[in-house]
């Protein structure tokens, strides 16, 4: 019988002059001679059945392949060298950015476009001047925009958003109300960074504390926002803008014609509109140009930050590892016994025992309170992060750790309270013997502060702190108002009249440095220290009246009563006069009560 093809697992004999094993076929990738695995066509066709050609029917056994040379001159065995890109530092960015980022926001509206327009063109009109109620007046139609940017990305109001944009515009009121350059920064400052935090939420310390700079990040985002919306509206709309233009044009020509011919016609009409607006001249271009550049900036940033805020609660700041009990607790008992001495000799100080102390130290009565308050504001700072660190690295393992920690801790607290009271009263001694001023005001204030802090931080020991990162922004933000409604300069300037009345001792040239705010306290005195008081302040104040909203009401009501009660023109050139004190001395008076050593 002839054979038959045997589809058992037998392996064929191998045919004379033939490889002992088969070689598995070879398929290149490329022309590179790489062996693949995978069965080519020849194998699938054997498999499936399909005829095969005998071997040596007219068919010869195709050769090797060699390796396709390669360009670098070496063997294709050897590994080629590492190209320079691997040498690149990689600029991966941390992992936090990706976390606090938000979604895209979405189109601007039309809304908001119009309220960011309206927002440039007040800052140029009216921010050129100075600072007053214009900065309100600024405020409402950038606080637009971000409501519409906010509601266009879903967002809704919540009350802890409501604090802090009703805090940011009652800290607006401070320009408008006093003239002093230093409460009127520390106000504008602090309604821009509760603004932000408006705008961002925070509850967590990196929320609080990185928010109110959130705002300045949105600068360049916001402007190319804003660009792209506007070109986008004027791609799908060139039809509708030349209306729109064409009427602001006549209203504008309208008013400014028929303006100009009742001003003409009625004196008393062209004092009323001279006043109500704005002096622009082809001078004042580019400062102007500037500033319209700056509130469209602004209003923009808002609007983007409104509609795509960074989340910086979502930082996470995890807790440090937790020290030993003896370890954490020791140097925290340590620094409490000696808070407890210093304590201790403060009370034996302020129940008189002045006279004992100055006569073993050799200092005087001012050096004493002076390098005391000082040093102990830095001792209330340094408690402060001691405090901070504590917490970071306490041990947390049960009902003891935490009984211990609140133990140690709160003790620290109190005594730094006393520490606080100490230096106060240090400061009132000093006012007491070389009067009142502006730094002293300052540094006595934040003092304040910070011992309200410690009580906050005392509070959420006791009851949790969850809410503490907020509470110590509301208080911080509840002093610079406070300190600008209270007016530091005309504080100063009654403290110091007071002294004058009990101790005839006055520096009138530290009077001239003071703002408007001092002049109805400074208009008290009698003549000629009066005269020699207000000959400054009327210098900065001018002859020409500021327009109505760059004016604040501390600086119109100085002008009323210099306009009512003018300086003595004998008493002009106070600095070449010999005044006398009234107590009997011969001391010159400029020099009786000076305000000490520059403090």
């Amino acid at each position: 019988m002839p054979d038959t093809p045997s589809h058992s697992n037998e392996k064929p004999e191998p045919a004379p002059g033939a490889d002992p094993q088969p070689r598995p076929p070879r398929a290149t990738a490329g022309g590179q001679g790489i062996e693949d695995a995978v069965p080519g066509p020849r194998a699938v066709r054997a498999h499936t059945g399909a005829p095969a050609r005998a071997a040596g029917a007219g068919q010869s056994r195709p050769a090797p392949r060699r390796p396709a040379p390669t360009h670098t001159g070496r063997r294709p065995q050897e590994p080629l060298a590492p190209s320079w890109q691997q040498w690149q530092p990689r600029h991966d960015p941390p992992v936090w950015i990706g976390e606090i980022g938000s979604d895209e926001p979405a189109r601007v509206s039309v809304a908001t476009l119009w309220c960011v327009a309206v927002t440039g063109l007040l800052s140029a009109l009216l921010l050129g001047d100075g600072l007053g109620l214009n900065l309100l007046i600024v405020t409402v139609p950038a606080a637009l925009a971000t409501y519409f940017a906010a509601r266009d990305a879903g967002r809704r109001l919540r009350p802890w958003t409501l604090v802090w944009a009703v805090g940011g515009v009652a800290l607006l009121a401070v320009p408008a109300l006093r003239d002093a350059g230093w409460p009127t920064f520390l106000a504008v400052m602090s309604a821009l960074a509760l603004g932000s935090l408006a705008l961002h939420g925070g509850r967590t310390w990196p929320g609080v504390l990185l928010g109110p700079f959130g705002l300045f990040g949105s600068l360049g985002t916001g402007l190319f926002w804003g660009f792209q919306g506007v070109r986008e509206r004027a791609e799908g709309s060139r039809g509708r803008w030349a209306p729109v233009l064409r009427t602001a044009a006549v209203a504008v020509v309208l008013l400014i014609v028929f303006g100009a011919l009742f001003a003409s016609a009625d004196a008393a009409f062209a004092d009323l509109l001279g006043g109500l607006t704005p002096d622009v001249s082809v001078a004042d271009g580019p400062w102007r140009t500037l500033l319209f550049v700056l509130g469209v900036g602004g209003a923009l940033a808002a609007a983007h930050t409104a509609a795509a805020p960074l989340r910086w609660d979502r930082i996470t700041v995890r807790p440090g590892p937790a020290r030993g009990r003896v370890e954490w607790a020791l140097p925290l008992i340590v620094l409490n016994l000696l808070f407890a001495v210093f304590i201790g000799v403060q009370l034996t100080v302020l129940f008189g025992g002045y006279d004992k102390v100055l006569s073993e130290t050799g200092l005087t009565y001012s050096q004493y309170a002076t390098q005391g308050f000082w040093q102990l504001l830095g001792a209330t700072l340094l408690t402060l992060l001691v405090i901070g660190l504590a917490r970071r690295w306490a041990p947390r393992d049960g009902a003891g750790d935490r009984r211990l920690v609140g133990a140690v801790l709160g003790v620290l607290c109190v005594l730094t309270l006393v520490v606080v009271a100490s230096a106060l009263r240090r400061m009132d001694l000093y006012v007491d013997a070389y009067g009142l001023t502006r730094l002293r005001v300052s540094v006595a204030a934040m003092e304040l502060w910070l011992g309200l802090v410690i009580v906050l931080i005392m509070a959420a020991g006791a009851f949790g702190g969850r809410w503490l990162p907020r509470a110590v922004a509301v208080s911080g933000a509840a002093g610079v108002l406070v300190f600008g409604l209270i007016s530091p300069d005309a504080l100063v300037a009654e403290r110091n009249i007071e002294r004058y009345g009990t101790s005839h001792k006055i520096d009138v040239n530290y009077f001239q440095q003071l703002s408007a705010d001092a002049v109805p306290a400074l208009d008290t005195l009698p003549e000629p220290l009066r005269s020699c008081a207000l000959e400054g302040i009327e210098r900065d104040l001018g002859d020409a009246d500021e327009p109505w909203y760059a004016t604040s009401w501390g600086e119109s009501r100085a002008r009323d009563i210099l306009a009512e009660r003018p300086i003595d023109p004998q008493w002009e050139e106070c600095s070449s006069m010999n005044l006398r004190s009234d107590s009997g001395g011969e001391r010159d008076l400029y020099d009786d009560g000076r305000t000490g050593d520059g403090y």
